[in-house]
């Protein structure tokens, strides 16, 4: 049985933390550790990299007066190859069997309006007056996510297609864990017979959802760092979601975060009815016990 898990932010940086190589190895030493119930059937492991490639951003704003700044889309691809190269050394561990890091293109349109209107958080989180000096300075687009404060956003257009398929196929057959879409996949449209950058930043849970359907995916794993889908979220009103049919997820999607669960949600509602096979959405500390049935939120067609 193979399975898709789709790891969040959480995975390597932790609130508070500034993103040190020895942070993000310890922080991914548990959530390996925490997929052990996954690791019986086949694996591909897709991630995000929101915090990682914001910093890179900052890094080469920097050091733009002796060093050119490369574009967003290759931005992307360096955080690929190192939170890969972190997943690799811890999973392989675990798993007792071959890690393997894809570095993988994404096909987008160019005309997605999703590069009118950015809603993808990157980077590290400020305070409302140093968000608004930032927009102010740099031309940055900035947004609020509730309760933990104000991030840059860019354009996150939908991914179409996996170009590297066929690799994550292959590397699955031969008994491997792939680890492939780091943050989402480099965003590329194809011009000419050559996939040519665009600078946005795919959101990861869409990007593993398109993955696990082309994969025929027995089941698509979202983990983040709350324990299940809410409604009511941060209210006294809150209450957690033990199971969604494709109807009632529909229907709570408008009132969930763009940024935040509103993917994770959608990408769950896009694989479930795309296979027929449910999804599940829930933290890794809770991993065992959702698939077991007593947490997280399971979507179902």
């Amino acid at each position: 049985m193979l399975t898709v898990v789709a790891l969040g932010g959480n995975a390597l940086m932790r609130p508070g933390e500034r993103g040190t190589a020895a942070e993000q190895r310890a922080n991914l030493r548990t959530t390996c550790e925490a997929l052990r119930p996954l690791l019986d059937g086949d694996v591909v492991v897709t991630h995000g990299n929101g915090p990682q490639v914001g910093n890179e951003l900052v890094r080469q704003e920097r050091a733009a007066d002796e060093v050119p700044p490369l574009p967003l889309y290759l931005a992307v691809a360096q955080t690929q190859a190192e939170i890969g190269a972190l997943i690799e050394s811890e999973l392989a561990a675990v798993a007792g069997r071959a890690v393997v890091c894809v570095l993988t293109h994404v096909r987008v349109d160019e005309e997605d309006p999703a590069f009118g209107h950015p809603t993808k958080p990157v980077g590290p989180f400020y305070g409302e007056e140093q968000a608004r000096t930032l927009e102010s300075e740099r031309g940055w687009a900035v947004a609020h996510e509730a309760g933990r404060g104000w991030r840059r956003v860019v354009a996150s257009p939908k991914p179409l297609e996996i170009v590297e398929l066929e690799a994550v196929r292959t590397l699955v057959a031969t008994g491997s864990i792939a680890v492939a879409c780091g943050g989402g996949g480099i965003p590329v449209s194809s011009r000419n017979g050559r996939l040519s950058g665009l600078d946005a930043v795919i959101d990861k849970d869409r990007a593993s959802a398109v993955l696990a359907i082309a994969l025929g995916a027995a089941r698509l794993v979202i983990l983040t760092d709350v324990d299940a889908v809410s409604r009511d979220w941060d209210t006294p009103a809150q209450e957690e979601l033990r199971e969604l049919d494709t109807a009632s997820a529909e229907a709570l999607l408008p009132d969930l975060a763009a940024g935040s669960m509103g993917p994770k949600l959608e990408a769950a509602l896009a694989f479930a009815r795309a296979t027929g096979r449910d999804a599940l959405i829930t933290s890794a500390a809770s991993l065992a016990e959702a698939l077991a049935g007593r947490a997280g939120t399971r979507i179902t067609s």
